[in-house]
């Protein structure tokens, strides 16, 4: 393996972390905030009702009206107050029409469905949000790491970023550059671990991939990229 495309890889996955915010924003229509909005959080007869906005205010980066402004667009895309993962994984795909994103999708999923109940409500949205748009560094790479950590153990096996390598390239179908070759997902777990893996235990923590990752400069612009986009 080339020198650097180790690199690549944690900023190709870090990158695509962060479209997926960005795209989500935008299929929503929340990018534009000109939209005149009353005071109050405009509310209409839901399933599930958001958290009051003070408390929501307090509890992430955004302040009221960039509150009212995501939630306009959340209720107007899912009345229900809630985005099942099937409806997830419908608004994600239409961006990768090359491609699958079906189990990328399902591993953001279950990153923003915080209370693991099989659903999204404007609460886990908008935290995940304020950490993936305005967090600190620690907070976006905890977030990223735990995307990465599929089973919630604490580690980072090598079965996970394996099939968390293959749903990227998957995602991104015939615009994969280099081309897909049978070996090449281990390649880039095997630099994963040689670079994050410090102890060489056969696992990574989550102390040892924000010390990896802030390491590295690609990584660090790269958390960078989508602030205050709102």
């Amino acid at each position: 393996m080339e020198e650097g495309e180790g690199e690549g890889l944690h900023t190709l996955a870090i990158v695509m972390l962060l479209c997926a915010a960005l795209k989500l924003l935008h299929t929503l229509g929340l990018i534009n905030t000109e939209d005149k909005l009353d005071d109050d959080l405009e509310m209409t007869m839901v399933c599930h009702r958001p958290e009051g906005l003070e408390k929501l205010e307090a509890q992430t980066n955004f302040n009221k009206r960039e509150l009212q402004v995501l939630y306009r667009g959340f209720k107007n895309e899912c009345p229900s107050g809630a985005v099942n993962e099937d409806t997830f994984k419908h608004i994600y795909s239409q961006f990768f029409p090359h491609g699958d994103a079906t189990t990328y999708a399902h591993y953001l999923f279950n990153a923003f469905d915080s209370s693991q109940n099989g659903s999204i409500k404007f609460e886990d949205f908008v935290m995940a949000l304020s950490i993936l748009l305005r967090g600190t560094t620690r907070e976006k790479l905890q977030w990223t790491f735990n995307l990465y950590d599929i089973n919630r153990d604490g580690n980072i096996n090598k079965e996970e970023m394996t099939d968390i390598v293959r749903a990227i390239y998957d995602m991104m179908g015939k615009y994969t550059y280099p081309v897909l070759k049978t070996d090449t997902p281990k390649q880039h777990v095997d630099a994963f671990f040689q670079k994050m893996d410090k102890n060489r235990d056969g696992v990574v923590t989550l102390d040892e991939f924000i010390f990896s990752c802030q390491e590295d400069d690609n990584i660090m612009r790269s958390l960078q990229l989508f602030e205050n986009v709102i």
